[in-house]
């Protein structure tokens, strides 16, 4: 019998570019379409702590912001995604190889993605403090967004952003 090969995760390279173009960040189709799978796969057989974080998710009131389940970041898989917010949850499980998320992580900043790292066990324990972290980071990312809103138009006087008259 043929033994099986598993890819090895060099810790001390780089984190890889993703570029944003396209659909999939010039991913190819065939393996974003692995990637989509694997992200539903995920859903279906997700862990305690990702259900317990994704009943509050659906009963919060979170306005226009939404965090997606397992949704698909360039070539990444983030546990929970909010692209309105660019930012990401990540959740520290057991048994999952740290070297893997931090260049994860890295690469999904270099897109401008705000990683945050929860613990499984501090969801499963005290939910009430996971949410107050989360809100103070999504509040965070919110005053992130708007200094570089009046930054742009501080910069670009000329830009006219009213709409036509009718």
């Amino acid at each position: 019998m043929t033994e099986r090969k598993t890819l090895g995760v060099k810790t001390d390279a780089a984190a890889p570019a993703i570029r944003k173009k396209g659909r999939g960040w010039e991913i190819s189709e065939k393996r974003l379409d692995a990637l989509h799978d694997r992200a539903r796969e995920m859903r279906r057989h997700s862990s305690p702590a990702h259900k317990a974080l994704a009943e509050r998710f659906a009963k919060a009131d979170l306005g226009k912001y939404k965090f997606t389940r397992h949704a698909v970041i360039g070539s990444a898989i983030v546990d929970f995604g909010c692209p309105m917010l660019g930012m990401a949850l990540s959740i520290d499980e057991e048994g999952v190889d740290p070297a893997i998320a931090t260049r994860r992580d890295k690469s999904l900043e270099a897109v401008g993605i705000r990683v945050m790292r929860v613990k499984a066990s501090d969801i499963l324990e005290d939910m009430d403090a996971v949410l107050a972290r989360i809100t103070a980071g999504m509040k965070m990312r919110m005053a992130d967004k708007k200094s570089r809103a009046r930054e742009h138009a501080a910069a670009n006087p000329r830009q006219d952003w009213s709409r036509p008259k009718r």
